[in-house]
């Protein structure tokens, strides 16, 4: 069970989508829950995710109608706020042969990064070496400020998957060019699925057991699980919302359990088993780089 948005020409739809009795099916969040909104960042601003789980599994087969003919997009495009975490997992950071901080080395990027599940990811003209990064999305729910760690799962309404992109070769001349390094447009795919916490919880007995694994061309180069980072998912909610509010929609990527170097005609990917599966093409940015 997720929340989704499909593409009809110009037109969006926040839609539920169950996969009871094995096929998968979509039906609109508005026609199961009377008075909620077309649109999924408000859906998740405005229908906790165990109301939005309990309507799903309430609503007859009839509501529902196959995937056939739908084409996904991303959840939506504007989030307030995009948090990411670098070395967050152990492994990763020795690959680039960096220790692990003492606290959470977050940034933070731009909603024009975003682009949707099977969109090409442009290469910059100002980079020759850009990568990927599988990582675990999780987006806010409830305002979340000022949140205990053994609170925070309260105020994360679903989970998804994340391509989180780096021009890695501006960002080895500085650390300090983080920022640019990672905000160049196609820099982040999310989606299409938010699974909500109180199903995925019903599967798996916490965020821990999950794993991540970063696809290259269809192929897992990099896997780990979500045990093995740093700072959990719970701390980083907890975290970074004692310094500024997260709010409704917010996503905070998790960390990458590794990288992989992207070239034109590939397709990185990325797959969380229970979650959901993201991969995007990869096309050059700048026609008649040398």
């Amino acid at each position: 069970m997720y929340l989704a948005t499909i593409h009809d020409g110009d037109e969006t739809t926040a839609v539920a989508v169950d996969e009871r009795g094995g096929a998968a099916r979509a039906a609109a969040v508005a026609d199961l829950i009377p008075g909620a909104p077309g649109d999924a960042m408000a859906v998740i601003a405005s229908v906790p995710s165990a109301d939005f789980t309990a309507a799903v599994r309430a609503a007859p087969d009839s509501a529902f109608r196959p995937l056939d003919g739908l084409r996904f997009g991303a959840p939506y495009r504007h989030p307030r706020k995009i948090w990411g975490i670098g070395l967050n997992y152990v492994e990763h950071a020795s690959d680039l042969t960096e220790s692990v901080p003492e606290e959470p080395a977050s940034f933070m990027k731009g909603d024009h990064t975003i682009i949707a599940p099977d969109e090409p990811i442009p290469l910059p003209a100002q980079s020759e070496r850009v990568t990927a990064e599988a990582e675990l999305g999780l987006v806010i729910g409830p305002l979340c400020q000022d949140v205990a760690e053994d609170r925070a799962l309260d105020h994360v309404w679903g989970v998804c998957t994340v391509l989180d992109q780096t021009a890695e070769d501006i960002l080895a001349k500085n650390p300090r060019f983080l920022t640019r390094s990672k905000n160049f447009p196609g820099f982040l795919s999310f989606g299409p699925a938010i699974v909500p916490v109180p199903h995925l919880l019903e599967s798996v007995p916490n965020l821990a057991e999950l794993e991540v694994s970063t696809l290259l061309n269809g192929r897992a180069e990099r896997t780990n699980t979500v045990a093995r980072m740093r700072y959990s998912p719970e701390f980083l909610v907890s975290f970074h919302s004692r310094v500024m509010p997260l709010f409704p929609g917010d996503l905070l990527s998790t960390g990458t359990p590794g990288a992989v170097h992207i070239r034109p005609g590939d397709t990185a990917g990325c797959v969380i088993p229970g979650v959901g599966e993201l991969a995007n093409p990869v096309v050059d940015g700048a026609p008649g780089r040398r």
